[in-house]
């Protein structure tokens, strides 16, 4: 398994932010997040969202830190993508 987090450029709460992801399994993308401290409630569909200062702590524990592109193109290989249309 490889865990991904993209650079921290969405702005929201006062903070920046950053995606989590897997390139492999849901499950063991929710097991790196609950051994990192990672909140259940920031679980959107296929990643999820971490502030700035978590970052560090996440590359320290395994986490590739890539480009947003880089991280999406990866999700979406990996057939994990929960497309915008599907969030409904």
């Amino acid at each position: 398994m490889t865990v991904l987090v993209d650079d921290p450029i969405w702005p929201a709460h006062g903070r920046l932010w950053a995606h989590l992801v897997s390139d492999d399994s849901i499950d063991e993308l929710h097991a790196f997040a609950r051994a990192n401290d990672v909140p259940a409630r920031a679980f959107d569909l296929d990643h999820y969202d971490v502030p700035e200062e978590l970052i560090p702590r996440l590359v320290d524990a395994g986490a590739h830190q890539v480009k947003g592109k880089e991280l999406v193109r990866r999700l979406i290989a990996s057939g994990l993508r929960v497309r915008g249309r599907d969030r409904r």
